[in-house]
């Protein structure tokens, strides 16, 4: 979950330094701090091991190679502003071998606008020097140093990525050249108000070793032919979503064993289910089976330098509706270098004059251009509207193109995705008032204040709207810091405003390497107050206040009507798609704007929701995830994934639900009578893992556990694989002839336990510990003694027995009659102890918790999985991969979080400034690795109509409860109003799960609602009373019109209070 806050002015006295290049000037001060990490944690470096438990979500995008190469490289950022600032935190936090930042400037009014780690108190100190502080504290695997000497061609020549922000022109040409022949991969990025630009020349041989990051596809064949290029045919159970150009190799081929574990062959698509590969015409005749799997093979990308590339510019699109753009700022740029150049300054914030001399400068640049840059004709209105704002320095932008551009020097860095070629604009003039109303030079004339940098583009009366705002944030993760830091320098609720920001979680160490609000220090505190109390640093003015929340229906009490309608917008930040869609619906019912983003590794979305003008959240939903069919899971596993997800039912099954199900046995006097209305064999599953859980497998002591850990071994890795061998033999066929064991079927084999397997002695002693904590008893670590016990052990011999009725498919397995034993049942309920001796029971049912080292519960799931994957040989997977797949860990990565709400604060400005045309807004989606980026206007909210009256999602009908009398309304005067004043006779009435009148309701139940107020109809029905902060309630129709035809009508708010 996530969360964010802002700030207010002070005066300095003494003059102002002016805006300049840091890359220049002598008097140089080179400030070195100590490269040993506070906690004692190891340096990066050669032999540094990786830590997972820090960087395992980022880990889960990058992979350990890119990981290990990240930690040998050495990253130069020049220029400590917000840009410069921001990409440094994100480099920092990624986990480089060490970062070197430059600026030879102080510190101005103009950069708290953006720059987070400069305070007021810091004015007119070197900005390097203030920010290397706060910075060094990010990572403590990362040295941070300050240097604020004059940059020199030797100076770069230490550092593998050199990062310029805020250089003029000449300055980035010059060293551009001189990191192009010296092979120093070479980034710059600027930002002015609106605008932002990036340029990545990486060389004339760089190497991407995977240019999407997406995991490797396999499929399962079905046939090889011989043929010139032979036809690969795959199993029809999923499309194998390969694509010509992809390289491919080959396992378990029968027959034409000459593919297997050949070299990369490259395809050619020709279907959903088949492709074509080399010559196999010479091969031996294919008989069955085969994986293919997908390859990722180097791709060598060659760029130019800066000056090469800048009359011949490649431009990557930002947004398909701006496709002319690039090429129009490419040369507004120039001509802003040109202005600065000339006047040692900006143009001067919506000063008409400046901007009529920046286009002229433009004009002369386009007219001397002799390559692909030159324009026709210029975009006139552009050049000037990026003249009026380039004074600007705003947050959003910043964390836009610093997110970017901290992704693209880890590209440098690792090879990992595809870079930019080579240059990237980006705009978001839409942020500015709509219907192209200008703004005053005097509206947006300095202050000598923190918000002076978004007064130049915004002016004066914005930032006092922003400071008046009151927003929920909900959540405050990596999302969530992000927001609130971003909110913070922006001065959203910097006066009379309040920022609400609720999180439940508390911190761990994993959440360190993304949401940078949080220290080591900090790990086991609440993460609201952290993240509150943290952005108060960075602007005191900040209102904001933390709650431990879980937003949902148990905490309407809090968030309740009064609360809402208070509230001018609700931030979102969480991470799963249940509270988005409650929060999505809250929005809806008090009309309030919603802003909705997500990350996944190296993707980003962002959807804003505007009452009366957008569709929902809820509107629009993903197709559900593809389950794993049961039997898949109990007999044929073919894939890793299969093998662990089996391990966490079993998880569950072991040490979970007996538990649970036993306690309620022992604690609640209704249990049985619920559990004997299961359907099917249900009740006598439950009752007999109740008896199983108090009496016949109930331990004593460590050593019963054990016991209990190897005979479930035994039970699962050798008897119910014999069993299933006994019921389909190796050699078995199917009605139709062809072997059962084929395609998706893999044979498997029984193993035998041995202690001097590792993996064996895993299983047992993280099952026997988990086992023992169920039942609250001490475990053990000793595994010479667990050895020693298990080799006097005799284990219960099995033979497999026939008639054992063993489900094929998903299908025969519900259409299988499961007849229950009610004899056994009632044998069973007379067997089971008394409840009167709780207190003899210490039961703990266990949750799974993937991120503690020490709890075994990661231990037995790999476990579990790896030793069922070798009942199938399927190849086994480290804890590593493990955890991200049974734990479902979402891959984050901190550059994909700043870029995503830099673009929903973007959209928080136009919510702001109450932008009321639909193309005015933008819904984003970005992918970092490829990278691609899509923009569009969010679709708007569906009409639907009765009579002449249009309606959508945000209308109801909004009727009052209470009348005048003072009394309340009726049934029949509700049904009443309706008829006369909308003339729609309703046939029937709900609220929530409850139905309080249909047409078809017994006469007698009929005449005694129809007298009874609403609010009592309502609490009888739904048996619960209405809550005191209730003070409407929502009913739901279904009406027919004056020619009795059903009509789809809004829903009734009813207001009771």
């Amino acid at each position: 979950m996530s969360s964010s806050p802002l700030s207010k002015k002070r005066r300095v006295s003494g003059s102002e330094t002016k805006t300049g290049s840091h890359c220049s000037s002598s008097n140089s001060v080179r400030t070195e701090q100590s490269h040993t990490p506070a906690n004692g944690m190891a340096k990066n470096g050669n032999d540094a091991e990786i830590d997972e438990g820090l960087y395992s979500r980022q880990l889960y995008v990058l992979g350990h190679a890119a990981m290990k190469r990240m930690q040998n490289s050495t990253v130069l950022i020049s220029g400590m502003r917000g840009l410069g600032v921001e990409i440094a935190k994100n480099v920092i936090l990624a986990g480089v071998k060490s970062v070197t930042v430059h600026d030879q400037g102080v510190a101005e009014w103009n950069d708290l606008s953006s720059q987070f780690y400069l305070r007021e108190e810091d004015l007119r100190k070197n900005r390097a020097e203030v920010s290397q502080t706060r910075l060094a504290e990010l990572n403590s695997y990362v040295p941070v140093t300050a240097y604020t000497g004059t940059l020199t061609n030797e100076y770069l020549t230490q550092f593998q990525v050199v990062v310029l922000t805020s250089c003029s022109l000449e300055e980035q040409t010059r060293f551009g050249e001189f990191c192009h022949s010296d092979n120093i991969k070479f980034i710059v990025a600027d930002t002015r108000g609106l605008f932002g630009q990036l340029f990545c020349d990486f060389g004339d041989d760089m190497v991407v070793l995977d240019t999407n990051g997406e995991q490797p596809l396999s499929a399962m064949i079905s046939m090889i032919t011989k043929d010139s290029a032979g036809v690969v045919t795959c199993l029809d159970e999923a499309r194998h979503g390969f694509e010509s150009g992809d390289y491919v190799t080959f396992t378990e081929v029968q027959g034409m064993t000459d593919l297997n574990n050949c070299d990369p062959v490259e395809i050619k698509t020709l279907g959903p289910y088949t492709f074509s590969i080399c010559d196999t015409s010479s091969f031996t005749d294919y008989v069955r089976g085969g994986i293919v799997k997908q390859v990722k093979m180097p791709k060598k990308v060659q760029f130019k330098s800066l000056s090469s590339s800048m009359a011949d510019p490649e431009f990557l699109l930002t947004d398909f509706a701006k496709f002319d753009r690039p090429g129009h700022l490419h040369i507004g740029f120039q001509a802003l270098h040109a202005f600065e150049k000339k006047h040692s300054s900006h143009p001067k914030p919506w000063n008409q004059a400046d901007a009529d001399e920046l286009l002229s400068l433009a004009e002369e640049l386009n007219a001397a251009q002799t390559g692909s840059a030159k324009q026709e004709q210029l975009d006139q209105a552009i050049i000037k509207k990026l003249a009026c704002v380039a004074a600007g320095d705003l947050a959003p932008i910043n964390a836009f193109i610093g997110g970017l551009a901290a992704q693209e020097v880890m590209k440098a860095c690792t090879g990992k995705f595809m870079p930019i070629k080579q240059w990237l604009y980006f705009d978001a003039v839409e942020c500015l008032p709509e219907n192209d109303v200008g703004l005053t030079e005097e509206e947006c004339a300095p202050r000598n204040c923190r918000y002076d940098a978004q007064i130049a583009v915004f002016g004066s009366k914005l930032q006092d709207l922003l400071a008046k705002q009151r927003y929920f944030l909900v959540g405050a993760g990596a999302i969530g810091c992000e927001l609130l830091k971003n909110f913070a320098v922006m001065g959203l609720a910097g006066g009379e405003g309040e920022i609400i920001v609720t999180d439940m979680d508390t911190i761990e160490k994993s959440n360190l390497n993304r949401q940078f609000l949080f220290r080591p220090c900090d790990v086991s505190k609440m993460k609201s107050d952290t993240a509150a109390a943290a952005v108060k640093q960075m602007n005191p003015s900040v209102r904001v206040t933390s709650h431990q929340n879980r937003v949902g229906p148990d905490t309407e009490k809090v968030y309740d009507d009064d609360f809402f309608d208070n509230l001018d917008g609700v931030a979102n930040a969480l991470d799963n798609v249940d509270a988005r869609m409650y929060m999505d619906r809250r929005c809806v019912y008090y009309c309030k704007p919603l802003l909705e983003s997500g990350t996944l590794g190296t993707k980003g979305n962002v959807q804003v929701v505007i009452p009366f003008v957008t569709e929902s959240y809820s509107s629009s939903q993903d197709p559900p995830e593809k389950s794993i069919p049961i039997c898949t899971l109990k007999n044929f596993p073919n894939a890793i994934e299969h093998t662990l997800q089996w391990a966490r039912d079993e998880f569950e099954g072991l040490f979970k639900q007996p538990a649970e199900n036993a306690l309620q046995y022992l604690t609640d006097a209704k249990f049985m009578e619920r559990t004997l209305k299961l359907p099917g064999a249900q009740p006598l599953e439950v009752v007999e893992a109740v008896y199983k859980c108090l009496v016949t497998d109930y331990p004593r002591k460590w050593e019963d556990c054990v016991t209990w850990a190897r005979n479930h071994w035994q039970c699962q890795y050798n008897n119910n694989i014999r069993q299933l061998l006994h019921n389909f033999p190796p050699n078995q066929l199917t009605s139709s002839g062809a072997p059962f064991w084929s395609g998706p079927k893999r044979c498997p084999h029984p193993l035998e336990f041995s202690t001097s397997n590792d993996l064996h002695m895993d299983y047992v002693l993280s099952g026997a510990n988990l086992y023992a904590k169920s039942y609250g008893l001490p475990g053990s670590k000793d595994r010479v003694g667990l050895a020693k016990h298990l080799q006097g052990m005799k284990v219960p011999e099995f033979t497999p027995r026939s008639g054992v009725k063993i489900h094929v498919s998903d299908q025969e397995l519900q259409s299988a009659n499961a007849s229950v034993d009610d004899s056994r049942l009632e044998e069973l309920k007379t067997l089971l102890p008394t409840t009167e001796v709780t207190s003899q029971f210490k039961l703990c049912p266990i949750e799974f918790e993937k991120d503690d080292d020490t709890n075994f519960h990661m231990d037995f799931i790999v476990a579990a999985s790896n030793l069922r994957a070798e009942n199938y040989d399927i190849p086994p997977a480290d804890k590593h991969k493990s955890k991200l797949i049974a734990g479902k860990i979402i891959p984050a990565i901190a550059t994909t979080t700043a870029a995503v709400v830099g673009l929903v604060c973007l959209e928080l400005l136009k919510i702001i400034q109450n932008h009321k045309k639909l193309e005015s807004y933008k819904n984003g989606f970005m992918n970092l690795a490829l990278p691609f980026f899509a923009f569009s206007e969010p679709i708007a909210a569906p009409k639907h109509k009765y009579y002449d009256i249009d309606w959508t999602l945000w209308d109801r009908f909004e009727v009052k409860g209470i009348q005048p009398n003072g009394e309340e309304m009726t049934l029949r005067q509700f049904l009443d109003y309706f008829k006369n004043e909308h003339k729609l006779e309703i046939t029937m009435l709900s609220q929530g799960v409850s139905m309080l009148y249909s047409f078809f309701m017994p006469a007698a139940k009929l005449k005694e609602r129809l007298e009874l107020p609403m609010t009592e109809i309502v609490t009888k029905v739904s048996k619960k009373k209405l809550g005191k902060h209730v003070k409407a309630l929502v009913f739901e129709l279904c009406c027919n019109d004056d020619t009795e035809e059903d009509v789809e009508v809004p829903y009734v708010r009813y207001t009771i209070r």
